[in-house]
Order: C-alpha cells, then sequence, then structure tokens
C-alpha cells in the first residue's frame, strides 16, 4: 500500500487533496470566523469548507435579503432617511430572516470550536495524507503559491484568487454569483459612467439591493485565498519535512542543544 495516500482508514489526518482542491485542518478563530457569518451567512462556513451548508446558506441570504429590500433599507437609513427605510421593509420575510441570520454566526462559531478540537487531535497522530492527486478533468498538488498573487486576483475577480490556489469549489461558487450580482445591480453600466466622469448617471443606474452585496463579497474572497494560500503553504512545509526525516535522515540523528552559560 502507498504510505502517502489516505484511504479514510486513518481516524484522523490533517489534509485531502484531491482534484478539487486541497481541504485541511488548521487553527482558526472562532470569533473572525462567526463575523464573516455575520457580514454575509454562508461565508464562515465556507471559510471551513463546509460548502453545502454554506451554499444553503448564501443562498437563503441573497433570496430573503432581496424579498425583504434589507439592503435598500440599509442605504436609506446610511442616508439617514429612517422613514424610507420603515417603508420599504417587508417584515414578512424579515422576521424569517432573523432567526437563520442567528443561526449561520452560532453554527459557525461552534463548528470552529469542534474543528480546532479535531486538528489539535490530527496534529498529534501524524496520519499521512495524499499531497498529488491527477484525474481526467483536473490536476492538483501540494506547492507553495504567493498569498500577495492570491489577493490581486481577488482584487481583479473575486474568485480568481480561489482559482490560483484551487480551491476549485470555492471558486466556481463565488465567480458565478458575482456575475449575478454584476448583472442585476448594473454595477458594469454604474462602472462606465463613472469612467466618463458621469456621477449622477453611475448613481441612478446602480441597483442598490443588489450592490450591496459586492463590499462583503470582494472581501470573502480576498480574506478566504490570502488565508489559504498561507495554511497551505504551511501544509508543504510540513509534508515536505516530513518526508525527508523518514526517508533521508538517519534514524539515530540528533540535534544537540546548547547548555546556558556554554
Amino acid at each position: 500500500m502507498n504510505n502517502y495516500s489516505n484511504d479514510n482508514t486513518a481516524r484522523r489526518y490533517r489534509a485531502h487533496v484531491s482534484i478539487w482542491g486541497t481541504t485541511q485542518l488548521h487553527l482558526r478563530n472562532p470569533y473572525i470566523v462567526a463575523w464573516w457569518s455575520a457580514a454575509f451567512p454562508g461565508f464562515g462556513h465556507l471559510i471551513l469548507s463546509k460548502y453545502l451548508r454554506g451554499f444553503v446558506l448564501f443562498i437563503w441570504e441573497v433570496i430573503v435579503n432581496i424579498q425583504s429590500h434589507l439592503n435598500v433599507a440599509m442605504v436609506y437609513s446610511f442616508q439617514g432617511e429612517i422613514e424610507k427605510a420603515k417603508d420599504v421593509l417587508d417584515l414578512q420575510w424579515l422576521l424569517i430572516y432573523i432567526p437563520v441570520y442567528i443561526f449561520s454566526i452560532w453554527d459557525s462559531y461552534r463548528t470552529t470550536v469542534d474543528m480546532n478540537k479535531v486538528f489539535v487531535l490530527a496534529e498529534h497522530e501524524e496520519h499521512q495524507f495524499n499531497s498529488f492527486s491527477i484525474g481526467a478533468l483536473e490536476i492538483n498538488y501540494l506547492d507553495k503559491r504567493n498569498p500577495v498573487m492570491a489577493i490581486i486576483w481577488s482584487l481583479f475577480v473575486p474568485g480568481l484568487g480561489q482559482l490560483y490556489i484551487h480551491r476549485i469549489v470555492t471558486a466556481f461558487f463565488v465567480i458565478i454569483w458575482t456575475v449575478i450580482f454584476f448583472y442585476y445591480s448594473n454595477g458594469l453600466e454604474a462602472i462606465i459612467f463613472l469612467f466618463w466622469g458621469d456621477i449622477q448617471n453611475a448613481t441612478d443606474v446602480l441597483e442598490p439591493g443588489w450592490f450591496l452585496f459586492f463590499p462583503s463579497l470582494y472581501g470573502f474572497s480576498i480574506y478566504d485565498s490570502y488565508m489559504n494560500t498561507v495554511e497551505n503553504n504551511k501544509l508543504y512545509n510540513k509534508e515536505q519535512r516530513k518526508f525527508f526525516v523518514e526517508n533521508y535522515q538517519y534514524p539515530h540523528f540528533k540535534i544537540l542543544r546548547e547548555k546556558k552559560g556554554e
């Protein structure tokens, strides 16, 4: 049996490399993950690679937010027009929105705490995991990438940073929703008017209910791609170190430590 492939016989292991991406356990700050769920339900779970739960919560946020006109009400409240914000809100949809929003924050925090515990156990057990995957559609392998490049590509179009580090599932999902948000918010038309110096038309053409999704989407894409690039680099270093120690280092090799005063 190949010692460098995981076949789910190990009780716990740190990572899994497939043609769809590199999924790994590492320590995360539960408050930061909960904050991303507060910024946009589903993002906290996507950071944890809990894709199905994250997709459900993300789509729920978009549908219920648009139906309740929550983003439009937020724009009015930012402008100090509180009465207009009250009038535009659909309370029936808003009442549905609140419990799921709270659940998203709570569940992402709870899951992060649990996954941190699992990571500590997996780190202690040190089971082997695969570092290379090849299939009919893709090839994926552990290597080192530049975190700054992940940020730069995410700034151009959300999702490109994830493509750069081979997070195919997240990249596909984020890019599709970026296109949807640009289309329904008339964001590209507004950018064209802005280049022409026509600020008024750029403002008038925007659909605020859809456009207000962009800050969270861009922020998540930048953070997720940067953080996963850094963690993938750490994982690569650990895997390489373990491989060289097991295959090339003399088994009785010891590093002598200097005593104090010497």
